[in-house]
């Protein structure tokens, strides 16, 4: 560590170690050069009042002495260096330590500087991203695409299908008149449901820009400009409620959904008019955020999973009592087949009865005469009858009534 000390007039600049040790050597010889003089200076005045050799002799003893204390001084000096040797190696130690931390200080400063500048440009660019958004969407038709991309990705991750669990801009026609909602969705059934996305964004972006701690004449500015959104969104539901698209749908509910593609947006409008929801009801109109909307359809997706394994049940119900049916006929044909084989056995043994005991004996006579009757070999019967039917859906198939 570096220190700066006033030598000689002037400040000079050195290690903190060896100017501790300076300094502690100047104020040893300091003190002693001073006792000395100041002694010496006392012996020549004494020295002038009287010329006795015994005085004289004792102020030699005692320069003599005040020279080996002295030289004392000198060696404590010596002994005090060393003593004082760990603390030089500690204040070494720390001085490192506080040169590394230092280093580890400015560059830890340069990261930090470097993060926020990153930060900084960040923020710059996410602020010009949603300025740009909110510019574009002030305009109707890019509020309309955003909306209907909203509600296509919601009834996507609903896990629903175009063009077989839900249709896009369907021409319905009513006593109304001809509409056409952004999505109809079908239920399992045949029942069907009409949504339509809504985006009242304008005076809700302007009061948004407005903080909640705000008062006097910029709080009254927010209010009104929550009026006038929640303004906007009974429009909305008026507009819907108008249309009845529940008349043009086949086996659909008396209500359209309104399908509002931001939580903020239907929140912030409930919140400022609590009595809106019940408005909307009133009008058979339901006003639906992304959650609310997709926890709607997800339901929907599984009732149509339900409907599908209903089905498929059905179908194997069917085709297993056909099966059976089948069955039993079959079994009329293995018992006709078993008799029949029955009698065979039953000819087939008769045959060899009679032959063994009708026609064997003559045989033998013509044998005894001397003719080649010996020729005929002896038939064996069939002992083994075929097995009878013993399954119950086999005895019991061509004439059991399947039930369902």
């Amino acid at each position: 560590m570096q220190v700066r000390v006033w030598v000689r007039g002037d400040w000079q600049t050195g290690d903190m170690n060896e100017t501790i040790v300076a300094v502690l050597i100047g104020l040893a010889l300091g003190v002693g050069l001073g006792f000395l003089v100041g002694w010496l200076v006392a012996g020549r005045r004494n020295a002038r009042g009287s010329d006795d050799p015994i005085a004289l002799k004792a102020q030699l003893e005692m320069m003599q002495r005040q020279y080996d204390d002295l030289r004392g001084n000198q060696d404590t000096e010596n002994k005090i260096l060393q003593a004082l040797t760990p603390v030089s190696e500690r204040l070494t130690d720390m001085q490192r330590t506080v040169t590394a931390l230092e280093k580890q200080r400015n560059e830890q400063h340069g990261q930090i500087s470097q993060q926020l500048r990153a930060a900084l440009a960040s923020e710059e660019l996410l602020r010009g991203t949603a300025e740009q958004l909110a510019s574009a969407l002030r305009s109707n038709s890019v509020r309309g695409v955003w909306g209907e991309v909203q509600l296509r990705r919601v009834v996507e991750a609903a896990g629903l299908i175009e063009r077989v669990d839900f249709d896009v801009q369907s021409q319905i026609s009513s006593d109304a008149g001809i509409g056409k909602p952004d999505m109809v969705i079908h239920l399992p059934g045949g029942k069907n449901i009409a949504v339509d996305a809504k985006v009242p964004f304008t005076a809700y972006l302007e009061a948004s820009k407005i903080p909640f701690t705000a008062t006097g004449e910029e709080a009254a500015r927010r209010e009104s400009l929550l009026k006038q959104h929640v303004a906007a969104v009974r429009a909305h539901v008026d507009a819907l409620g108008k249309k009845s698209y529940w008349d043009g749908l086949s086996a659909s509910p008396e209500l359209v959904i309104c399908f509002i593609p931001s939580e903020a947006l239907i929140s912030t409008a409930i919140e400022t008019d609590p009595a809106l929801m019940d408005y909307a009801f009133s009008k058979k109109v339901a006003l639906a955020s992304p959650v609310t909307l997709w926890s709607v359809l997800k339901t929907v997706a599984f009732s149509w999973q339900q409907d599908v394994l209903t089905e498929d049940a059905a179908k194997l119900f069917a085709v297993g009592r056909e099966l059976l049916q089948r069955l039993g006929g079959m079994a009329k044909h293995i018992e006709t087949l078993g008799r029949s084989i029955s009698s065979t056995v039953k000819g087939y043994n008769s045959f060899v009865g009679s032959l063994e005991t009708r026609v064997f004996p003559s045989a033998r006579k013509l044998n005894e005469l001397g003719t080649a009757a010996d020729l005929l070999t002896e038939l064996e019967g069939v002992d083994q009858m075929p097995r009878e039917l013993s399954a119950p859906e086999l005895l019991e198939g061509p004439t059991k009534e399947l039930k369902d």
